[in-house]
């Protein structure tokens, strides 16, 4: 196989780049240092895909050439077209749970704005903040190859990224305890009649989180008890159910299993917003809804 659609091949390049990024022995700058992490991370990315299928990377053309080379059907030695960051990382999140997407675009659209644009400083967030959310999204990709961290970075770095991993999941908890605290701050300071004029003009306007996933289900608000609504667009699973009406005619229905994103409150006004919050938040990782399958049927086309 062509070595640009290789998933070895690109797990290779992706250990020596981040060896560049880990390397203390020659003096490197966080924001190169992250450079190189960056570009690690991508490759990770397409080295997990290309796994699966290196279809799932190669950049589609008229022609269809990259995607006959990534298929092994023909040679090509010209030059190599994948599917931009973006598209990896949204692919990403689709297939190897909890990988968060909007994180990974981030360090992405950071390395170009340090690459070709004017920015002096690859990130604004502090070194010591930025390398544990970095690796919290590697190591999903990394499990997404059925390897372990020692076999990209070395046995003598491994405590240095299982630490960075601690500290992402201390980070986050602290961030949920936090927004729940504040929601339920806030609905009291309402109900008491005490918030502050900017706020109460504010809390009374239409409740708008801002996002509208596909699907929706009815969950139990952690902060004020109340119902709220957990949200989804990635269907797990969609079991068909029969049951007979009568004699001529039958009810059909489809129990569509969900994975949770999103969990929203309009009466305390909590969002959480990505998976890795929901689960610290005791908010259901999945959930169930019922639709009609003439919507999931497809139509005949009239091809006899």
């Amino acid at each position: 196989m062509n070595e640009a659609y290789d998933s070895g091949a690109l797990w290779q390049k992706s250990r020596l780049f981040l060896n560049h990024a880990m390397d203390v022995e020659e003096f490197r700058t966080f924001d190169e240092r992250a450079l190189w992490a960056s570009l690690a991370l991508e490759l990770l990315a397409k080295a997990a895909l290309a796994r699966v299928s290196p279809l799932l990377v190669a950049a589609p053309n008229e022609e269809g050439s990259n995607l006959l080379v990534a298929a092994g059907l023909t040679q090509g030695k010209g030059g190599f077209n994948s599917v931009t960051a973006s598209t990896l990382f949204t692919r990403c999140a689709k297939a190897f749970r909890p990988f968060d997407v909007a994180e990974a675009k981030g360090i992405s659209r950071a390395r170009n704005d340090y690459l070709h644009g004017g920015a002096a400083v690859f990130s604004t967030i502090p070194e010591e903040a930025w390398w544990p959310r970095y690796w919290a999204q590697a190591a999903i990709l990394i499990n997404a190859q059925d390897r372990d961290i020692d076999e990209l970075v070395g046995p003598d770095r491994v405590a240095i990224v299982e630490d960075y991993l601690a500290r992402n999941k201390r980070n986050i908890e602290h961030r949920v305890e936090m927004l729940i605290a504040r929601a339920a701050q806030r609905l009291k300071q309402y109900r008491d009649g005490v918030l502050p004029a900017k706020l109460f003009s504010e809390w009374n306007k239409t409740f708008d989180h801002g996002v509208s996933l596909s699907y929706s289900a009815i969950e139990k608000c952690p902060a004020c008890g109340e119902e709220g609504e957990v949200e989804g667009d990635i269907v797990e699973s969609s079991d068909v159910q029969y049951a007979q009406v009568n004699d001529d005619e039958w009810d059909v229905w489809a129990n569509t299993t969900v994975l949770s994103d999103l969990f929203s409150c309009s009466t305390c006004k909590l969002v959480l917003d990505g998976s890795d919050l929901l689960a610290v938040a005791g908010i259901s990782m999945e959930f169930v809804v019922v639709e009609d399958v003439g919507d999931m049927i497809e139509p005949e086309y009239g091809n006899d």
